[in-house]
C-alpha cells in the first residue's frame, strides 16, 4: 500500500455502456483483494475512490455521475492519472458455500474481481446483474467468461427478469437456499438484501459507498455511525450492519452535512 499517488498512463479505455467506461492503467496492484479500492487522482481536479476491477493491470470502471467523472471520461489512452492504494477491507469468500453475487448498476465492478477469485477457488457461483434497462447491464459477458452462471434483471423488462434485481436474488435463494450473498450497488438494494439475509439466516457481505477524502481513516468524512467506511469497509457483513442507523437512510456531503439517501 502506498500513501503517495503514482502517476501512470492509461493504456486502454473501453466503453461499457452509454455512461460507464473502463480504464486500464499501466500499473499493477498484486496484493489487492476483491472489494478494495484505490484513490484516483486527476491533478487540478480532485481525487476519488474507485473499486478495483482487476489488479494486474490495474483496471477501474467508472460511471459518469458528476464533475470528476465527467473529466475522467474525457481522458484517453496515453493520458496520465494518479493513483494510490489499495485501501479498505474487501470481500471474504465462504469457501464452504455457493456464492450468489448481486450487482446493481455499476456495482459489478468489484464483483467481477470476486467472481474470478470464486472461480479460482472452485466455488459454484451465480451472478444476478441488474439495471434500469438492457443497455445499462454491466459485465454480463465477462461474468459468464469467469465461469459463473449469470441471471439478469431490468426495471423495464427489456432483458431477463422484469423488476428489481433484489426480486431476482430472492428467487435464486429459493432455488438454492443456502448461498452466501455478496453485493454491490445502490444502498436501498443493499438494505433489501440485508433483510433477505436476516430472514433466511444467510451469510452476506455488502460493499458500501460514502464520501471519502483520504481513504485511510484520517479525515473522518466517511463515518457511518461507529464505522469508517474506508477502514472498516467498504465491505461489511450482515452482522456489522445490524442496527446501523444510517445504513440505507443517510449519507454525508463534503461539508459533513447529513442528507437522506433517496
Amino acid at each position: 500500500m502506498t500513501g503517495l499517488p503514482q502517476t501512470v498512463p492509461i493504456s486502454q479505455v473501453r466503453q461499457e455502456t452509454r455512461t460507464i467506461r473502463t480504464l486500464v492503467l499501466e500499473a499493477d496492484v498484486p496484493d489487492a483483494e476483491p472489494g478494495q479500492f484505490v484513490m484516483l487522482w486527476l491533478p487540478g481536479v480532485d481525487e476519488k475512490p474507485m473499486s478495483i476491477v482487476s489488479p494486474s493491470p490495474l483496471t477501474l470502471t467508472v460511471a459518469r455521475v458528476g464533475p470528476f467523472t465527467e473529466v475522467l471520461h474525457r481522458r484517453k489512452a496515453g493520458d496520465l492519472v494518479g493513483w494510490r492504494g489499495p485501501y479498505g477491507k474487501g470481500f471474504n469468500l465462504h469457501e464452504d458455500q455457493p456464492a450468489l453475487l448481486v450487482a446493481g448498476g455499476c456495482g459489478g465492478a468489484p464483483l467481477l474481481f470476486l467472481a474470478e477469485r470464486a472461480a479460482a477457488a472452485g466455488l459454484a457461483t451465480t451472478v444476478a446483474v441488474g439495471a434500469a434497462t438492457a443497455g445499462q447491464l454491466l459485465y454480463v459477458d465477462r461474468f459468464r467468461q469467469s465461469g459463473a452462471e449469470v441471471e439478469v434483471a431490468t426495471d423495464d423488462g427489456t432483458a431477463g427478469h422484469t423488476g428489481f434485481v433484489t426480486e431476482l436474488a430472492a428467487q435464486l435463494v429459493e432455488r438454492d437456499p443456502q448461498p452466501a450473498i455478496y453485493a454491490c450497488g445502490p444502498e436501498r438494494m443493499l438494505v433489501s438484501l440485508h433483510n433477505l439475509c436476516r430472514e433466511k439466516s444467510l451469510a452476506g457481505q455488502f460493499s458500501l459507498e460514502r464520501y471519502m477524502k483520504c481513504g485511510f481513516g484520517i479525515c473522518g468524512q466517511c463515518a457511518l455511525d461507529g464505522f469508517l467506511v474506508c477502514q472498516d469497509g467498504p465491505v461489511f457483513s450482515v452482522e456489522q450492519l445490524n442496527g446501523v442507523r444510517d445504513f440505507g437512510r443517510a449519507r454525508r456531503t463534503a461539508t459533513g452535512r447529513r442528507l437522506p439517501i433517496r
